[in-house]
């Protein structure tokens, strides 16, 4: 994204007359080791159009004319030309390929790729300024020692550096990123309690410890550390100005000699700094992100919970509803077809005599066969409708003494039970789910198994406010087919209606690989019923 400064600068006589200003103002702030306007021409050049960059370097041309007819032209107008115009335009083409580059070149430092990529930047074109500079004094002062040329190109682009460390994030945070009102008070009230302090305590140690200036000047780094991590790279750009211009008016007032290498130290730890308060907003940045995507993740789970319990809800109602009507079919056949056969047995029973008097005894015994195999069809039927044995006996006594045990027992598979708990602190719908999946297996395993041992064990009990009941189902067969084995058992209509019935009341089945037979695990859970509604046991 292209920078947006403020509208008031936008106009090029206004930039051009603010620059010139700024520039005469900084001149004077010069220091051996940081140059300051090199940092303003270095943010002008980078924050404001390629097509304001005439009124930039007219305006410092200007300013450095002004200057030297002020100082009387010491080195002549030639001297003016190669000394002032040389540089802004070395950085101005520099920048200019950068920018051709790199189009995000112009850039914020919110996080470290940004704030590294200008720092490049920075050393680059400070590098190149640095290289033209050496051309020109190499052309012009041919007797000067190759030592002092150096030390002077070093000077030169250490000062430049520092002085684009120093401006450019500070100017970067007033024309692209200004504070809001909240944390520009922080900032403030930091600064009022942080660096103000510390300031003073260097003040008394620079005139306690006069030998060791340099512990000084790394001492002035410990509060831009804490505004770094405090504020994140606009309170290190602030601390670190405000450290540097303390602990230059802390040597001019002692009368200190500032040395290369302390200045360095100062670049390297400010770099540094500027990258760590980056990094400190990119994580920050990032930890409300991640914050913003829980509470949309929580919320999307509330939601998914609430459609799960819909769909649990519409699931069970339809158990109930199938379970209704199987229970009224049931009534309406046992009253109906029941009463019908029991009537017709009558009937035979009564017309028994007559029918021996007329010879035809096989008739009647052959209705009385027909009618009690029509018994025990309606009565296996109506077991299948509704277990009978499940409301008068209880669930603990219809899975150990019920029609299931008749049923292993006519087969000719043992049949173990293992029964903990009191099924009484199910609800009905729990206990007949439970009952149909034992009645399910059974009929699964007599019908394919090809098993001679049946083993079924349930624990009831209660967790946690509610109450829990863990089902285990095997046998000893030849198990399920392979396809069903490798979809766990969402094939097959038996087994999926077993499956069904247990999400319908949120509870958990599983279908658990075995070398023989089947295993089948399942968990429902359901709240506790009050003792006024205890059913048999």
């Amino acid at each position: 994204m292209s920078p947006t400064p403020y509208r008031l600068l936008q106009s090029g006589p206004l930039l051009g007359a603010g620059y010139f200003t700024l520039w005469l103002l900084l001149w004077p702030t010069a220091e051996p080791y940081w140059m300051l306007p090199y940092g303003v021409r270095f943010a002008a050049l980078l924050l404001w159009p390629v097509r304001r960059w005439g009124w930039v370097i007219g305006a410092e041309l200007t300013a450095s004319a002004v200057m030297s007819l002020h100082l009387g032209l010491p080195m002549g107008w030639r001297g003016y030309f190669l000394g002032a115009w040389p540089e802004p335009l070395a950085t101005a083409g520099g920048l200019w390929v950068l920018r051709r580059l790199n189009p995000h070149a112009v850039a914020n430092l919110h996080n470290p790729q940004e704030t590294a990529r200008l720092l490049l930047a920075a050393a680059l074109v400070v590098s190149g300024t640095t290289a033209v500079d050496m051309g020109i004094m190499t052309g012009l002062h041919t007797s000067i020692a190759n030592a002092a040329m150096r030390q002077a190109l070093g000077y030169e682009l250490l000062g430049g550096y520092l002085g684009v460390l120093l401006v450019v994030p500070v100017t970067v945070l007033l024309l692209r990123a200004p504070p809001g009102r909240s944390e520009l008070a922080a900032l403030l009230l930091d600064g009022l309690l942080v660096m103000l302090p510390v300031l003073a305590i260097l003040l008394v140690l620079s005139d306690r410890l006069a030998p060791q200036p340099q512990f000084v000047r790394a001492l002035s780094l410990a509060p831009v550390l804490f505004f770094a991590f405090r504020h994140g790279w606009r309170g290190a750009s602030l601390a670190m100005a405000a450290s540097a211009f303390g602990t230059a008016l802390l040597d001019q007032r002692f009368g200190y000699d500032p040395s290369a290498a302390s200045y360095l130290f100062f670049a390297v730890a400010g770099t540094g700094i500027l990258m760590l308060g980056s990094a400190t907003d990119a994580l920050r940045r990032s930890k409300r992100r991640v914050a913003e995507q829980n509470t949309h993740l929580a919320a999307a789970n509330r939601r998914l919970d609430q459609l799960a319990r819909q769909l649990r809800t519409a699931a069970r109602g339809n158990l109930q509803a199938d379970e209704e009507q199987r229970r009224h079919l049931a009534a309406e056949l046992h009253d109906e077809l029941g009463q019908n056969i029991t009537a017709i047995q009558t009937h035979v029973k009564l017309a028994q005599t007559r029918l021996q008097q007329a010879g035809m005894q096989d008739i009647s015994t052959s209705i009385n066969g027909i009618l009690a195999h029509m018994r025990r069809a309606l009565h296996r039927l109506l077991d299948d409708l509704r277990p009978a044995v499940l409301d008068e006996f209880g669930l603990l006594r219809a899975l150990d003494e019920g029609p299931i045990r008749d049923l292993f027992h006519a087969a000719g598979i043992r049949y173990h039970t293992e029964l903990h708990g009191d099924p009484r602190l199910l609800d009905d719908d729990t206990r007949t789910t439970i009952y149909r999946l034992a009645q399910e297996s059974a009929t699964n395993t007599v019908k394919h198994a090809g098993a001679s041992e049946f083993r079924l064990r349930l624990r009831v009990g209660e967790r946690a406010g509610g109450v829990l009941a863990l089902l285990d189902l095997r046998d000893d067969g030849v198990g399920l087919p392979g396809t069903l084995r490798s979809a766990h058992a969402d094939g097959g209509r038996g087994l999926q209606g077993m499956r069904n019935r247990v999400t319908s009341l949120g509870g958990v089945f599983r279908l658990r690989p075995e070398t023989r037979g089947v295993h089948l695990h399942v968990l429902l859970r359901c709240a506790t019923e009050s003792d006024g509604n205890l059913s048999p046991i």
